[in-house]
Protein backbone atom coordinates (compact mmCIF):
# COMPACT_ATOMS: atom_id res chain seq x y z
CA UNK A 1 0.00 0.00 0.00
CA UNK A 2 1.05 3.40 -0.84
CA UNK A 3 -0.07 6.56 1.20
CA UNK A 4 0.48 10.21 -0.24
CA UNK A 5 0.22 12.22 3.46
CA UNK A 6 0.55 15.81 4.13
CA UNK A 7 4.24 16.53 5.74
CA UNK A 8 2.43 18.91 8.18
CA UNK A 9 0.12 16.31 10.06
CA UNK A 10 1.57 15.50 13.38
CA UNK A 11 2.57 12.73 15.32
CA UNK A 12 1.93 10.35 12.33
CA UNK A 13 5.00 9.27 11.16
CA UNK A 14 5.93 6.77 13.09
CA UNK A 15 2.83 5.34 13.29
CA UNK A 16 1.81 5.55 9.47
CA UNK A 17 4.95 3.29 8.69
CA UNK A 18 4.04 1.03 10.56
CA UNK A 19 0.97 0.24 8.32
CA UNK A 20 2.04 1.09 4.94
CA UNK A 21 4.75 -0.52 2.52
CA UNK A 22 5.58 3.13 1.01
CA UNK A 23 4.73 6.28 2.36
CA UNK A 24 5.28 10.26 0.31
CA UNK A 25 5.08 13.01 2.51
CA UNK A 26 4.27 16.60 0.73
CA UNK A 27 3.32 19.53 1.22
CA UNK A 28 -0.76 20.40 1.48
CA UNK A 29 -0.54 22.51 -1.94
CA UNK A 30 2.04 20.50 -3.75
CA UNK A 31 -0.57 16.97 -4.17
CA UNK A 32 0.03 16.97 -7.73
CA UNK A 33 -1.71 14.08 -10.21
CA UNK A 34 1.70 13.04 -10.92
CA UNK A 35 2.50 12.61 -6.82
CA UNK A 36 -0.69 10.95 -6.46
CA UNK A 37 -0.58 8.96 -9.62
CA UNK A 38 0.23 5.31 -8.16
CA UNK A 39 -1.04 5.91 -4.59
CA UNK A 40 -3.80 3.45 -2.79
CA UNK A 41 -4.70 6.60 -0.18
CA UNK A 42 -4.29 10.15 0.74
CA UNK A 43 -4.11 11.49 4.12
CA UNK A 44 -4.44 15.44 4.25
CA UNK A 45 -5.34 18.62 5.34
CA UNK A 46 -7.73 21.45 4.35
CA UNK A 47 -4.64 22.54 1.73
CA UNK A 48 -5.08 20.09 -0.32
CA UNK A 49 -8.00 20.27 -2.82
CA UNK A 50 -9.28 16.36 -3.80
CA UNK A 51 -11.18 17.02 -7.24
CA UNK A 52 -11.50 15.33 -10.16
CA UNK A 53 -8.49 17.53 -11.43
CA UNK A 54 -6.02 15.99 -8.65
CA UNK A 55 -7.73 12.39 -9.24
CA UNK A 56 -9.59 11.32 -12.11
CA UNK A 57 -6.15 8.99 -13.36
CA UNK A 58 -4.95 7.61 -10.22
CA UNK A 59 -5.51 4.59 -8.06
CA UNK A 60 -6.50 6.27 -5.15
CA UNK A 61 -9.28 4.34 -3.69
CA UNK A 62 -9.84 6.33 -0.16
CA UNK A 63 -8.71 9.74 1.56
CA UNK A 64 -8.84 10.81 4.88
CA UNK A 65 -8.56 14.69 5.91
CA UNK A 66 -7.39 15.08 9.49
CA UNK A 67 -9.84 18.05 9.26
CA UNK A 68 -13.40 18.21 11.00
CA UNK A 69 -14.36 20.52 7.77
CA UNK A 70 -14.12 18.59 4.36
CA UNK A 71 -15.22 21.43 1.26
CA UNK A 72 -12.00 20.83 0.06
CA UNK A 73 -13.17 17.30 -0.78
CA UNK A 74 -15.07 17.18 -3.78
CA UNK A 75 -17.22 14.63 -2.39
CA UNK A 76 -19.67 14.26 -5.23
CA UNK A 77 -16.67 12.86 -7.62
CA UNK A 78 -15.14 10.94 -5.05
CA UNK A 79 -18.54 9.25 -4.78
CA UNK A 80 -18.99 8.45 -8.28
CA UNK A 81 -15.25 7.36 -9.10
CA UNK A 82 -15.74 4.76 -5.91
CA UNK A 83 -13.45 6.52 -3.60
CA UNK A 84 -14.42 6.28 -0.10
CA UNK A 85 -13.77 9.45 2.19
CA UNK A 86 -13.60 10.27 5.58
CA UNK A 87 -13.56 13.30 8.06
CA UNK A 88 -12.50 13.33 11.84
CA UNK A 89 -15.53 14.89 12.86
CA UNK A 90 -15.48 16.65 16.90
CA UNK A 91 -11.54 15.86 16.67
CA UNK A 92 -10.61 19.71 18.10
CA UNK A 93 -13.84 20.06 19.24
CA UNK A 94 -12.53 20.56 23.14
CA UNK A 95 -9.41 22.65 21.25
CA UNK A 96 -11.85 25.30 19.86
CA UNK A 97 -13.02 26.10 23.09
CA UNK A 98 -10.56 26.36 24.32
CA UNK A 99 -9.78 29.36 22.34
CA UNK A 100 -13.54 30.31 22.92
CA UNK A 101 -12.80 30.13 26.59
CA UNK A 102 -9.66 32.36 26.56
CA UNK A 103 -11.11 34.97 24.16
CA UNK A 104 -13.93 35.35 26.78
CA UNK A 105 -11.77 35.62 29.57
CA UNK A 106 -9.48 38.43 27.84
CA UNK A 107 -12.74 40.05 26.47
CA UNK A 108 -13.56 39.77 30.82
CA UNK A 109 -10.13 41.28 31.84
CA UNK A 110 -8.99 44.17 29.05
CA UNK A 111 -12.55 44.93 27.75
CA UNK A 112 -14.31 45.11 30.78
CA UNK A 113 -17.02 42.66 30.09
CA UNK A 114 -19.41 41.24 32.48
CA UNK A 115 -19.59 37.69 31.47
CA UNK A 116 -22.48 36.52 34.11
CA UNK A 117 -24.71 39.69 32.38
CA UNK A 118 -24.05 38.70 29.15
CA UNK A 119 -26.10 36.46 26.51
CA UNK A 120 -23.68 34.81 24.28
CA UNK A 121 -25.31 33.41 20.91
CA UNK A 122 -23.72 30.27 18.90
CA UNK A 123 -24.44 29.78 15.79
CA UNK A 124 -24.03 25.73 14.67
CA UNK A 125 -24.55 23.64 17.93
CA UNK A 126 -22.25 20.18 16.76
CA UNK A 127 -19.21 18.98 18.19
CA UNK A 128 -17.57 22.45 18.80
CA UNK A 129 -20.66 24.29 19.46
CA UNK A 130 -21.80 22.25 21.98
CA UNK A 131 -18.99 22.54 23.92
CA UNK A 132 -18.54 25.90 23.44
CA UNK A 133 -21.86 26.32 25.28
CA UNK A 134 -20.47 24.14 28.24
CA UNK A 135 -17.84 26.69 28.53
CA UNK A 136 -19.55 29.77 28.43
CA UNK A 137 -22.21 28.16 30.87
CA UNK A 138 -19.26 27.63 33.12
CA UNK A 139 -18.09 31.06 32.79
CA UNK A 140 -21.92 32.15 34.15
CA UNK A 141 -23.15 33.33 30.39
CA UNK A 142 -27.04 32.99 29.22
CA UNK A 143 -26.34 30.74 26.48
CA UNK A 144 -28.93 30.62 22.87
CA UNK A 145 -28.31 28.02 20.54
CA UNK A 146 -28.53 28.31 16.92
CA UNK A 147 -28.74 25.44 14.71
CA UNK A 148 -31.51 25.05 11.79
CA UNK A 149 -30.20 21.43 10.38
CA UNK A 150 -30.66 20.03 13.54
CA UNK A 151 -33.80 22.24 14.36
CA UNK A 152 -35.48 20.70 11.54
CA UNK A 153 -34.16 17.16 12.08
CA UNK A 154 -34.73 16.72 15.65
CA UNK A 155 -37.32 17.05 18.08
CA UNK A 156 -35.76 19.52 20.14
CA UNK A 157 -37.20 22.93 21.01
CA UNK A 158 -33.94 24.45 22.61
CA UNK A 159 -33.13 26.19 19.79
CA UNK A 160 -33.58 29.67 18.70
CA UNK A 161 -34.01 31.44 15.50
CA UNK A 162 -31.24 33.22 14.26
CA UNK A 163 -33.32 36.58 14.47
CA UNK A 164 -33.71 36.09 18.45
CA UNK A 165 -30.22 36.04 18.77
CA UNK A 166 -29.16 39.40 16.93
CA UNK A 167 -31.89 40.71 18.53
CA UNK A 168 -30.83 39.68 21.92
CA UNK A 169 -26.62 38.54 22.12
CA UNK A 170 -23.96 40.44 23.43
CA UNK A 171 -21.60 37.69 21.83
CA UNK A 172 -22.10 35.55 18.02
CA UNK A 173 -20.07 33.01 17.36
CA UNK A 174 -20.09 31.02 14.72
CA UNK A 175 -19.41 27.17 14.60
CA UNK A 176 -20.97 26.13 11.04
CA UNK A 177 -19.83 24.19 8.26
CA UNK A 178 -19.10 25.82 5.15
CA UNK A 179 -22.14 25.24 2.66
CA UNK A 180 -22.40 27.30 -0.51
CA UNK A 181 -25.87 26.87 -1.57
CA UNK A 182 -29.35 25.17 -0.27
CA UNK A 183 -31.87 25.82 2.69
CA UNK A 184 -28.89 25.54 5.01
CA UNK A 185 -26.41 27.89 3.52
CA UNK A 186 -23.81 29.48 5.33
CA UNK A 187 -21.68 31.24 2.56
CA UNK A 188 -21.72 34.94 3.76
CA UNK A 189 -24.55 33.99 6.66
CA UNK A 190 -23.49 37.37 8.43
CA UNK A 191 -23.73 39.42 5.39
CA UNK A 192 -24.34 43.02 5.41
CA UNK A 193 -28.51 42.87 5.77
CA UNK A 194 -27.45 40.67 8.85
CA UNK A 195 -25.05 43.33 10.40
CA UNK A 196 -27.65 45.77 10.25
CA UNK A 197 -30.29 43.90 12.07
CA UNK A 198 -28.42 43.47 15.45
CA UNK A 199 -29.43 45.50 18.21
CA UNK A 200 -26.89 44.34 20.78
CA UNK A 201 -23.62 45.74 19.13
CA UNK A 202 -22.42 42.34 19.82
CA UNK A 203 -18.19 40.58 19.84
CA UNK A 204 -18.14 38.63 16.74
CA UNK A 205 -16.37 35.71 16.93
CA UNK A 206 -15.67 33.46 13.78
CA UNK A 207 -13.68 30.14 14.53
CA UNK A 208 -15.54 27.66 11.66
CA UNK A 209 -14.56 29.24 7.97
CA UNK A 210 -13.80 32.50 6.50
CA UNK A 211 -16.83 32.48 3.84
CA UNK A 212 -19.29 32.40 6.42
CA UNK A 213 -18.62 36.27 7.50
CA UNK A 214 -18.45 38.77 4.68
CA UNK A 215 -15.29 40.74 5.40
CA UNK A 216 -16.40 43.82 3.84
CA UNK A 217 -19.77 43.92 5.68
CA UNK A 218 -17.80 42.94 9.15
CA UNK A 219 -15.73 45.77 8.49
CA UNK A 220 -17.82 48.41 7.41
CA UNK A 221 -20.32 46.82 10.62
CA UNK A 222 -17.00 47.77 12.67
CA UNK A 223 -16.35 50.98 11.50
CA UNK A 224 -20.49 51.84 12.22
CA UNK A 225 -20.25 50.62 15.58
CA UNK A 226 -22.70 48.06 14.63
CA UNK A 227 -20.67 45.10 16.11
CA UNK A 228 -18.45 46.40 19.01
CA UNK A 229 -15.77 44.26 18.17
CA UNK A 230 -14.16 40.81 16.17
CA UNK A 231 -12.24 37.71 17.04
CA UNK A 232 -11.12 36.22 13.77
CA UNK A 233 -9.40 33.06 13.70
CA UNK A 234 -10.85 32.39 9.82
CA UNK A 235 -10.58 34.16 7.20
CA UNK A 236 -11.34 34.64 3.43
CA UNK A 237 -8.77 33.98 1.26
CA UNK A 238 -6.44 32.30 3.14
CA UNK A 239 -3.48 33.05 3.61
CA UNK A 240 -4.67 36.14 1.57
CA UNK A 241 -6.26 37.47 4.63
CA UNK A 242 -7.53 41.09 4.31
CA UNK A 243 -5.20 43.92 6.55
CA UNK A 244 -8.33 45.83 7.81
CA UNK A 245 -9.82 43.07 9.17
CA UNK A 246 -6.44 41.74 10.98
CA UNK A 247 -5.84 45.37 12.36
CA UNK A 248 -9.21 45.83 13.41
CA UNK A 249 -9.73 42.50 15.36
CA UNK A 250 -9.42 42.28 19.35
CA UNK A 251 -8.06 38.89 18.33
CA UNK A 252 -6.29 37.84 14.78
CA UNK A 253 -4.93 34.43 14.78
CA UNK A 254 -4.10 32.39 11.72
CA UNK A 255 -6.99 29.51 11.75
CA UNK A 256 -5.15 27.55 14.67
CA UNK A 257 -8.00 27.50 17.43
CA UNK A 258 -8.54 23.68 16.98
CA UNK A 259 -4.43 23.24 16.89
CA UNK A 260 -3.62 22.18 20.60
CA UNK A 261 -1.48 19.31 20.17
CA UNK A 262 -4.50 16.97 21.98
CA UNK A 263 -6.93 17.94 18.65
CA UNK A 264 -4.01 17.39 16.31
CA UNK A 265 -3.63 14.15 18.11
CA UNK A 266 -7.47 12.39 18.10
CA UNK A 267 -7.65 13.87 14.00
CA UNK A 268 -4.43 11.41 13.17
CA UNK A 269 -5.30 8.77 15.39
CA UNK A 270 -8.85 8.70 13.99
CA UNK A 271 -7.81 8.94 9.87
CA UNK A 272 -5.48 6.57 10.39
CA UNK A 273 -7.96 4.03 12.18
CA UNK A 274 -10.35 4.75 9.36
CA UNK A 275 -7.68 3.53 7.01
CA UNK A 276 -6.95 0.77 8.66
CA UNK A 277 -10.56 0.05 8.93
CA UNK A 278 -10.95 0.61 4.97
CA UNK A 279 -7.75 -1.61 3.74
CA UNK A 280 -8.63 -4.56 6.90
CA UNK A 281 -5.26 -4.09 9.13
CA UNK A 282 -5.16 -4.37 12.64
CA UNK A 283 -4.17 -1.21 13.47
CA UNK A 284 -1.13 -1.22 16.68
CA UNK A 285 0.16 2.27 17.53
CA UNK A 286 0.05 5.06 20.26
CA UNK A 287 -0.77 8.30 19.56
CA UNK A 288 0.54 10.78 22.76
CA UNK A 289 1.60 14.45 22.37
CA UNK A 290 4.54 15.91 24.76
CA UNK A 291 3.75 16.97 27.76
CA UNK A 292 3.83 20.63 28.48
CA UNK A 293 7.43 22.26 29.64
CA UNK A 294 5.07 23.18 32.85
CA UNK A 295 3.07 20.67 33.86
CA UNK A 296 2.08 22.03 37.87
CA UNK A 297 0.22 25.40 37.42
CA UNK A 298 0.26 26.94 40.62
CA UNK A 299 -2.33 30.11 40.38
CA UNK A 300 -4.66 31.94 42.45
CA UNK A 301 -7.69 31.64 40.25
CA UNK A 302 -8.71 29.48 37.45
CA UNK A 303 -9.31 32.51 35.39
CA UNK A 304 -5.63 32.45 35.68
CA UNK A 305 -4.79 28.75 34.67
CA UNK A 306 -6.85 28.91 31.90
CA UNK A 307 -4.81 31.98 30.22
CA UNK A 308 -1.41 30.09 31.65
CA UNK A 309 -2.30 27.31 29.51
CA UNK A 310 -3.76 29.10 26.65
CA UNK A 311 -3.38 32.80 26.06
CA UNK A 312 -3.99 33.75 21.77
CA UNK A 313 -2.76 36.88 22.30
CA UNK A 314 0.29 35.15 21.45
CA UNK A 315 -1.06 34.02 18.04
CA UNK A 316 -2.80 37.30 17.77
CA UNK A 317 0.47 39.28 17.97
CA UNK A 318 2.88 36.59 16.25
CA UNK A 319 0.25 37.47 12.85
CA UNK A 320 -0.25 41.77 13.45
CA UNK A 321 3.04 41.78 13.38
CA UNK A 322 3.77 39.38 10.47
CA UNK A 323 0.73 38.86 8.20
CA UNK A 324 2.60 37.32 5.68
CA UNK A 325 3.66 34.41 7.73
CA UNK A 326 0.27 33.43 7.94
CA UNK A 327 0.91 29.83 6.36
CA UNK A 328 4.20 29.71 8.31
CA UNK A 329 2.96 30.18 12.05
CA UNK A 330 0.22 27.21 11.12
CA UNK A 331 2.37 25.12 10.09
CA UNK A 332 5.09 25.71 12.72
CA UNK A 333 2.67 25.53 15.24
CA UNK A 334 4.01 25.44 19.11
CA UNK A 335 2.92 22.99 21.53
CA UNK A 336 -0.14 23.71 22.88
CA UNK A 337 -1.78 21.10 25.63
CA UNK A 338 -5.48 21.09 27.05
CA UNK A 339 -6.51 21.27 30.76
CA UNK A 340 -5.81 17.50 30.96
CA UNK A 341 -2.10 17.65 30.50
CA UNK A 342 -2.02 19.86 33.83
CA UNK A 343 -1.86 19.51 37.38
CA UNK A 344 -3.51 22.52 38.92
CA UNK A 345 -2.73 24.03 42.54
CA UNK A 346 -5.19 26.55 44.08
CA UNK A 347 -3.37 29.17 46.10
CA UNK A 348 -5.58 32.27 46.66
CA UNK A 349 -2.51 34.14 48.55
CA UNK A 350 -0.78 34.22 44.79
CA UNK A 351 -0.52 37.50 42.91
Amino acid sequence: MKVIVDDKIPFIREAIEQIADEVIYAPGKKFTPELVNDANALIIRTRTKCNQELLEKSQVRFIATATIGFDHIDTKFCDKAGITWTNAPGCNSASVAQYLQSSLLLLKQLKDKNLTEMTIGIIGVGNVGSKVAEVAKKLGMTVLLNDLPREDHENNTSFSSLQTLVEKCDILTFHTPLYKEGRYKTYHLADSSFFHSLKRHPVIINTSRGEVIDTSALLNALDAGLVSDAIIDVWENEPDINPSLLKKAFISTPHIAGYSADGKANATRMSLDALCHYFGIIPNYQINPPLPESQNLTVSCMEEAYLQMYDPRRDSEALKQQPDTFERLRGNYPLRREETAYTIHINPEKH
